[in-house]
């Protein structure tokens, strides 16, 4: 079944957003640097990493600096993390009184055990009034500035929220809903469910969906779009070491956007090492710049090493020195050594990149499965939910 989207681009309320394209927030990966690496490739929405919302209501340093966008970032895209409607309705009013976002998404996808087992991320649609509460607090809050919910399909295969979910968000007025094809259960391992994604956007005709889960190329992204009928695509691990992805997707989007049924080949950029170093290169200059500090830089670009020269021949001595670059002149000594000219390797440099790892049991609050209303100590466990500035 055919379900190609006819829409010009995503429509975020005044927000028309010509490549329907999101930057998937990840913590630690999507700050202001990567993402304005990547919008030097391709168009899109780019969203900051996930911002607990106490945090941002106590004005803590971390946490105003991470919802911090550069002047070139026309569209400020912010998303929050919490697990109480009081709190939340005071991050977004903040947020839109100062003037620091023009885009508010709410993460309840994150299946990291130290989110779900305070009851927070993927494991919080479970309690259905809690839910409701929240997204209309933030809705509310948020006035006339877009506000969009990210999340699961649920918490496992015997307990999924993502149909009910997706309808009470878009009832209390949401702009788009964006679904990852996992459970929390699933964490990142075997295929999205690309499936239940259809569905969502089959139940949910009258608000924008979009897609997320296994969109490692610009093929992935329309072969999604064609097999769905989802309004554009979430992108996460997959541009993990590869910014150019999204001139990939721009490209391709391009075409799709004219003519949905067109069987254009799609030709990515196959960048040979040298390109490939002067990405990396150019991330870890923007790193200095967003942390004020090349030390800091230098450590934060290390865990990067791997995602951008996966499959390029570069040896382990190479890899080894790289990770512990400590300035970037100790950073060109190191480039200086490859062999710029190696072309692209094909498939090694392709495919699956970031955090895998089996399916596990969802870490949850005692009891949490019982009742879809908190019960008992579970408000008690959720104010735990919020101790950090980053929930992921």
């Amino acid at each position: 079944m055919t379900l190609a989207s006819t829409k010009p681009a995503l429509q975020y309320g005044k927000i028309a957003i010509a490549t329907p394209v999101v930057l998937a927030p990840m913590a630690g990966i999507t700050n202001t640097a990567f993402r304005r690496l990547c919008r030097e490739f391709g168009g899109g929405l780019y969203v900051s990493e996930m911002v607990t919302s106490r945090a941002l209501v106590e004005r803590t340093e971390e946490s105003l600096r991470l919802v911090g966008h550069h002047p070139s970032e026309e569209v400020r895209s912010v998303q929050l993390y919490g697990v109480d409607p009081k709190t939340i309705a005071e991050a977004v009013t903040m947020l839109v009184a100062e003037n620091r976002a023009d885009h508010i998404d709410l993460n309840f996808g994150c299946p990291v055990p130290k989110v779900t087992r305070k009851g927070g991320g993927a494991a919080l649609p479970w309690k259905q009034d809690l839910f409701g509460s929240i997204v209309n607090a933030a809705v509310k809050a948020a006035g006339e500035i877009p506000l969009t919910i990210k999340m699961r399909k649920g918490i496992d295969a015997d307990h999924l929220t993502y149909i009910e979910a997706g309808k009470a968000a878009r009832d209390a007025g949401v702009t788009a809903v964006a679904l990852h094809g996992r459970t929390a259960s699933d964490y990142y391992s075997g295929q999205a469910d690309w499936s239940a994604i259809a569905k969502l956007r089959e139940a949910l005709p009258d608000v924008q969906v979009l897609g997320n889960g296994d969109i490692w190329s610009a093929g992935d992204a329309i072969r999604m779009m064609r097999e769905t009928g989802v309004d554009g695509v979430v992108v996460g691990r997959g541009c993990l070491g590869r910014p150019w992805l999204f001139g990939d997707l721009q490209a391709a989007f391009d075409e799709y956007l004219r003519n949905p049924n067109s069987d254009a080949a799609i030709n990515p950029i196959q960048p040979n090492l040298g390109e490939v170093a002067d990405a990396f290169k150019r991330h870890a200059e923007l790193l200095v710049e967003f942390f004020e500090s090349e030390m800091h830089a230098c450590r934060d670009i290390r865990k990067h090493v791997a995602w951008y020269f996966k499959g390029y021949p570069v040896g382990g001595e190479f890899r080894a020195a790289l990770s512990q670059v400590e300035s970037l002149d100790h950073m060109d000594e190191i480039l200086e050594t490859l062999d710029r000219s190696q072309p692209y390797p094909g498939e090694e440099a392709e495919g699956p990149r970031g955090r895998l790892g089996g399916a596990k049991v969802c870490a949850l609050p005692e009891n949490w499965l019982q009742s879809r209303e908190l019960v008992g100590d579970q408000r008690k466990v959720l104010q735990e939910a919020e101790l950090g500035v980053s929930g992921g």
